[in-house]
């Protein structure tokens, strides 16, 4: 294989579906009204939560952190993807790649413990409700969000500079329509074996744990609904968890299957499309999840529409 002397390249090739030019045309149209979408959809679940103060709970505290998550993930990811899409130009920069992979890393990492906290958040309202008031206090809720954003952005820093240490392949093409970790270790120019294990471990952190102690949470939460006679009772509790737990399925069945997947399990267009679900497609199914199967988000979003009408 051959090697680049450069220690930074001037940039990268995203290669994509470029060999696929009408299917780029295709998801070009699809991306674009998603992201539309997204943006809509994300943004109204933000203003909901924020201006009706009957939303003003830990639960939409952290929806409104999810929202704003998805907004910032999809805007680092989309908008050079239907660049790219759009013409016979594939590069991006090496600064534009670094700055995406951080991002998007970075805000991936960020959702897996937001989902989790999402979770002890819906344990104690459930199974501890006499103690959630002063356990979820607002000073708690603001130290639980800084430990969340703080916390995915350390991993990838940390992987970030990792891979951008590595000596590259001299040809600098990314079979992927993003910067994504996976993709830029297969053009290394040396042996990757260690960041593979170290990829690994990250992904058992902040993949694997996130979700066992989401299945723990939720194993308390269905003891708990078992022992309430009244089936009322326990419809109203699975109805509020259930938008969590369908956002936490999406999110997690794909990064799982991109990043702990069998090595050749799937093939690499298999694995872009895979990718194209949880970049794109779970951001926009989030809000509309919440907003479906809500009735205080969809009482919100009505009360935010018709606040200014006569009665």
């Amino acid at each position: 294989m051959e090697r680049t002397n450069e220690s930074s390249p001037t940039g990268f090739i995203l290669l994509g579906f470029s060999d696929q030019l009408q299917l780029e045309m295709v998801l070009l149209f699809i991306i674009s009204v998603f992201y539309i979408l997204t943006l809509v959809g994300n943004t109204t679940i933000i203003l909901v939560s924020y201006l009706d103060s009957k939303l003003h709970t830990p639960m939409y505290f952290f929806l409104s952190n999810l929202s704003f998550l998805d907004l910032c993930f999809t805007t680092s990811i989309i908008p050079q993807m239907l660049w790219n899409f759009a013409g016979p130009d594939k590069s991006i920069t090496y600064t534009g790649c670094v700055i995406q992979l951080f991002i998007s890393l970075g805000l991936g990492s960020t959702e897996c413990v937001l989902l989790t906290v999402m979770a002890y958040d819906r344990y104690l309202a459930i199974c501890r409700p006499l103690h959630y008031a002063i356990i979820m206090h607002p000073r708690l809720l603001k130290q639980l969000a800084a430990m969340i954003w703080v916390s995915g952005f350390i991993e990838s820093l940390v992987q970030s500079i990792l891979i951008f240490q590595l000596p590259l392949c001299s040809h600098h093409r990314v079979d992927d329509f993003m910067c994504e970790e996976p993709a830029l270790i297969k053009i290394a120019a040396v042996d990757t074996t260690f960041l593979e294990t170290e990829l690994c471990i990250a992904s058992i952190l902040y993949v694997m744990m996130p979700l066992g102690f989401i299945l723990v949470s939720y194993g308390c939460i269905a003891r708990t609904t078992m022992r309430i006679k009244s089936t009322g009772g326990r419809r109203k509790i699975w109805g509020t968890c259930a938008s969590h737990l369908l956002v936490v399925t999406l999110f997690f069945g794909a990064v799982i299957i991109v990043y702990i997947q069998p090595k050749n399990k799937y093939t690499q267009n298999q694995s872009k499309f895979l990718t194209l679900f949880y970049t794109v497609v779970t951001p926009t199914f989030n809000p509309i999840i919440y907003t479906l199967r809500n009735k205080d988000v969809k009482g919100g979003v009505r009360r935010l529409l018709f606040q200014n009408q006569s009665p």
